[in-house]
């Protein structure tokens, strides 16, 4: 977006300011003096010449570029003020020595536009260094900001630019701090999936490396212990498969790679199969697990296979953390055009200070980890770049103690 002004409209805006102000002292004059038309011509030809004069004057330091080639704004500002007094004091004492019939009062009236021309300029030194000392506070913030310190914030008195200026150096300063500091979490975050990524990979690594050793050196020659061990390497096989799995995912997601395969589909069925297959889970773990659709929720328009990952991992999720004893409940209605499925249980809930990051990359609540209590954090943040692909958003709702309930809605 360009931001600069337009080269030919401040030079313009002045030559109208020159005119008005011509015409403004010339009806002036003819209203209040009521001259000959001598004089009205003479006075006309005076004003004329000295606008003109000021206007190339003002026109060529403008072009020459030295409002910009002064050592400080407050210089800039004074010696604006001071081309301005000549410009007064030539304008009048040059109008005075055509008009006056007086050389006394002449060289009053240049005393009094010399006084008054030196006021005017200490005028100006004031309220340049004035202004120059309010920028140069929002420039030493801006300084501090630039060496690290994004907590500094200039000050915002005043209404004007300088003001607006500040303050919106104070919402820049504030969004990089918010930055900085959400990098410095995803930093930390990336290092702890690194120890995280590298204790599920090397746990189940070893375990296969020893059972194949053990195998192929002949140590196992009972043939249920060979199966039990085969059955073992299966399983831990199955572990590298989903947390790689989960990795080539969470890889798509932050690449907006993830390509949808979306199709009219039967949001029940996807719900049933789902549920059967985390049936004999729930049953080991003495958790009832239910599920209900509303007659009019099929059928949706999805990509089954994310959906259905977003199911598996909040079901995966809930079941974690659900007691035995404890209830798992999925449910699917429509309203408006849009799909709303909820995944609810009544396990150990989210403290309050975990919710704002549940669907955070990496993300974990637990302290300590384990195999038992899960993967390297993708389950959730995977479940959110999937239904936001879909177009949709998914929450959370919760509260220690009393369970906790997942929904995502997108348009089906």
């Amino acid at each position: 977006m360009n931001l600069a002004t337009s080269p030919t409209s401040l030079p313009l805006r002045f030559a109208a300011g020159i005119i008005v102000t011509l015409m403004t002292g010339l009806a002036l004059f003819v209203l209040m003096m009521t001259p000959p038309m001598n004089e009205l011509g003479q006075m006309t030809f005076l004003l004329s010449l000295t606008a003109a004069g000021s206007t190339v004057a003002g026109y060529a330091a403008y072009r020459l570029g030295w409002f910009n080639q002064a050592p400080s704004l407050r210089w800039s500002i004074l010696g604006n003020c001071a081309l301005s007094v000549v410009f007064t004091f030539f304008n009048v004492w040059l109008a005075a020595q055509q008009m006056f019939v007086s050389e006394h009062d002449l060289l009053l009236a240049t005393i009094l536009l010399v006084f008054a021309g030196g006021i005017a300029i200490s005028l100006g030194y004031f309220f340049a260094e004035a202004l120059a000392g309010r920028i140069r506070q929002v420039a030493r913030a801006a300084e501090e900001v630039a060496h690290g310190h994004l907590h500094t914030r200039a000050p915002t008195s005043g209404r004007d630019e300088v003001a607006a200026l500040a303050n919106t150096f104070n919402t820049m300063a504030a969004q990089l701090e918010v930055a900085a500091r959400r990098q410095h979490e995803l930093d930390v975050l990336r290092r702890d999936l690194i120890a995280w990524v590298s204790h599920d990979l090397q746990t189940p690594l070893a375990s296969v490396r020893a059972i194949v050793e053990a195998l192929a050196d002949g140590m196992v020659e009972d043939a249920a212990t060979q199966q039990r061990y085969l059955r073992t390497a299966q399983k831990d096989i199955q572990a590298l498969s989903l947390l790689i799995d989960d990795l080539f995912q969470m890889a798509q997601l932050d690449a907006g790679g993830l390509k949808l395969d979306q199709a009219e589909s039967c949001l029940g069925d996807l719900i049933s199969d789902t549920l059967e297959s985390f049936r004999e889970l729930a049953a080991r773990q003495s958790i009832t697990l239910t599920g209900h659709f509303a007659p009019n929720v099929d059928p949706v328009q999805m990509d089954t296979q994310r959906i259905g990952r977003v199911l598996a991992n909040l079901l995966h999720n809930a079941l974690q953390h659900t007691p035995s004893g404890g209830v798992v409940e999925v449910s699917a209605t429509r309203a408006h055009g849009h799909v709303r499925v909820q995944v609810k249980d009544t396990g150990e809930g989210i403290p309050a200070e975990d919710l704002p990051n549940v669907f955070e990359q990496f993300y974990r609540s637990e302290k300590s980890r384990s195999r038992a209590t899960g993967g390297a954090g993708l389950g959730l943040a995977i479940a959110k770049g999937i239904v936001e692909a879909h177009g949709g958003r998914i929450t959370v709702e919760s509260e220690a103690g009393k369970g906790a309930a997942f929904t995502f809605v997108w348009p089906g």
